[in-house]
């Protein structure tokens, strides 16, 4: 049996750690070390703990989930950050994706999706609500005509099934909700997706959601 996902829970009010921590902790695999309520603490604790996956609220005293992240991304041991917050705004993303998070929830995920980012964040994907994914994409991969020439041409050596598992991690979907989608299993889907972050040379989900968007695969 594999070790469970270290998990650190930052936010600074105590009701949404304990809705986080009993959300997480019913998940097999994952295990709660620690709580921080700002983000001084979380760092502190990030550096003392040495979790695999932080969860970070973005407004918090002290030190705010994004200079937190930064924070973290320094540590000799950086764990993996998804930025929970109640505000979908494009320069948040922006920034947290900047300063080293992996994912991007809002709080009113589900807890299944809640799950799946802290699970894709320890394996190295990125992950984005959907919602969210969208707004970043409208905003950082408007695809110009020589751009979606350009797109399309890279990902033409890509299978059909391929173009589908990309289009849908356009779209946002967890490996789950993509064999939901696609009637495959989970460790396909996530086959899937290496094989094609590999294949275009991407280094994470974002890279990928971006590509399909100005290849125009989720027109």
């Amino acid at each position: 049996m594999s070790d469970p996902i270290r998990t650190l829970i930052a936010d600074d009010e105590w009701m949404v750690r304990s809705m986080l921590r009993t959300i997480l902790e019913a998940a097999p695999g994952i295990a709660v070390v620690g709580e921080a309520a700002d983000g001084a603490e979380a760092v502190d604790l990030a550096r003392k703990l040495g979790p695999d996956v932080v969860l970070l609220d973005i407004r918090m005293p002290r030190a705010d989930g994004l200079t937190a992240a930064a924070r973290m991304a320094d540590l000799a041991d950086a764990p993996r950050v998804v930025v929970l917050t109640t505000f979908d705004l494009d320069e948040y993303v922006h920034e947290a994706l900047s300063n080293g998070a992996v994912g991007f929830l809002l709080k009113d995920a589900s807890a299944q999706d809640m799950v799946a980012a802290v699970r894709s964040a320890a394996e190295g994907d990125a992950m984005l609500s959907p919602r969210v994914t969208r707004r970043l994409l409208e905003r950082f991969a408007q695809p110009r005509r020589d751009g979606r020439d350009r797109a399309r041409a890279r990902i033409s050596e890509l299978t059909e099934k391929e173009r589908e598992v990309l289009t849908a991690v356009g779209r946002g979907l967890s490996n789950a909700d993509i064999a939901s989608t696609l009637y495959m299993s989970e460790a396909t889907a996530k086959t899937h997706v290496s094989r094609i972050l590999t294949k275009l040379g991407l280094t994470n989900r974002v890279e990928a959601a971006i590509l399909a968007y100005r290849a125009g695969l989720l027109d």
